[in-house]
């Protein structure tokens, strides 16, 4: 594991210490480790419904279609216990 240090003004760093006796965090890497984590998973969510905005139209997505959807998986799930 790297090690990277950070320079904080003292409120953050006050910020940073409540949270993680706040919050259950060992340590400040640890919080800090978790906002990162959060921050890749809202700029991966970000690439997804942007590319689904930029995607075709499909058919729509009306109760017609979830009730087919249930219908797969129910066959799928009958068939594999089945086998």
């Amino acid at each position: 594991m790297s090690t990277m240090n950070i320079s904080l003004p003292d409120n953050l760093k006050a910020f940073v210490d409540e949270q993680v006796s706040q919050r259950g965090f060992g340590t400040s890497s640890e919080y800090v480790r978790e906002l990162i984590r959060r921050d890749q998973d809202r700029m991966h969510l970000r690439t997804l419904i942007l590319a689904g905005a930029e995607s075709q139209p499909t058919a729509p997505v009306d109760d017609a279609y979830f009730d087919g959807l249930r219908d797969r998986v129910r066959k799928a799930a009958s068939a594999r216990s089945k086998t």
